[in-house]
């Protein structure tokens, strides 16, 4: 009796420690991501430079990104420890056509072993098998808490019944979403407004919301107001990959992102723009 009593309370100190507090500065934060090789092949985004995590990892050390996404094989290959990891742990590739379902390919404590300070998991909301995506990352959630480390939901409603993944009403369903099923932060779209998107950052409640960086940009300018968009609506930050590492200046633009990010800068301000487009 006395055993189990100290095994409960145990997990309830490891869940209590599972938040988002180290990749927080000032309440804010910016992702690097780099799980794009696997979902949408090399050929799509990467060029003879970004082709390369070793690349990609320091950009995010120079930049002083506050955390790295991997998928474990780049993890066990690249990750130098300089910056703190978040490792996906599920994850499909663009071939196969019909209803998206992305299922687990690394265990937590794999993940935990190769020094991730939170776990990803992406879930396609609409898709037919969302239901089991929903079964995997509640189980992959709880298992997370109980090594103290947050859980993270890539949310992304797609599938024959989702018409426009970018509405309200179905952003904001992505973030109540990953709220109930238990995620620590959402990583969302961006809704294309700031009031819009504002209802999306409400209906996650406690759990942080990150809006997702997307495809490259037409413009820096583009980017920039979007993200001045997200951080004005409540986000706690941004999660980007290609508008920073497929930019001619990456260390540029991600300066331009911090002071958006982290010291507020305000639309009425002069931003920073970085010149030039890749």
């Amino acid at each position: 009796m006395e055993s189990k009593e100290r095994e409960s309370s145990l997990a309830k100190r490891s869940r209590k420690s599972a938040t988002m507090d180290m990749f927080l500065a000032n309440g804010r934060s910016m992702f690097l991501a780099y799980d794009q090789g696997l979902e949408h092949g090399p050929s799509k985004d990467f060029n003879d430079k970004n082709i390369d995590p070793g690349y990609i990892m320091d950009i995010a050390t120079k930049g002083k990104f506050n955390a790295i996404v991997f998928q474990k094989g780049l993890a066990e290959k690249y990750y130098t420890g300089k910056v703190p990891l978040v490792l996906k742990v599920n994850g499909k590739a663009a071939l196969a056509q019909g209803e998206p379902i992305s299922k687990q390919n690394c265990s937590v404590e794999y993940a935990v072993s190769l020094g991730a300070k939170a776990i990803g998991y992406t879930i396609y909301l609409g898709s037919q098998f969302e239901a089991d995506m929903f079964q995997e990352f509640g189980r992959i959630q709880e298992e997370a808490h109980e090594a103290g480390i947050p859980a993270i939901a890539w949310i992304y409603p797609r599938g024959a019944a989702v018409q426009n993944d970018t509405s309200r009403e179905i952003v904001s369903y992505a973030a109540r979403t990953g709220l109930e099923l238990g995620a620590d932060a959402v990583k969302i779209k961006y809704t294309g407004d700031s009031q819009s998107f504002a209802w999306a950052v409400k209906s996650a409640g406690k759990a942080r919301v990150y809006m997702s960086g997307g495809p490259k940009a037409p413009t820096d300018q583009d980017f920039l107001s979007q993200v001045q968009g997200a951080i004005d609506a409540g986000a706690t930050g941004l999660a980007v990959g290609r508008n920073v590492w497929q930019h001619p200046d990456p260390l540029k633009i991600t300066e331009s992102l911090k002071q958006i990010i982290f010291q507020k800068k305000k639309k009425t301000e002069q931003p920073v723009i970085v010149q030039g487009q890749a």
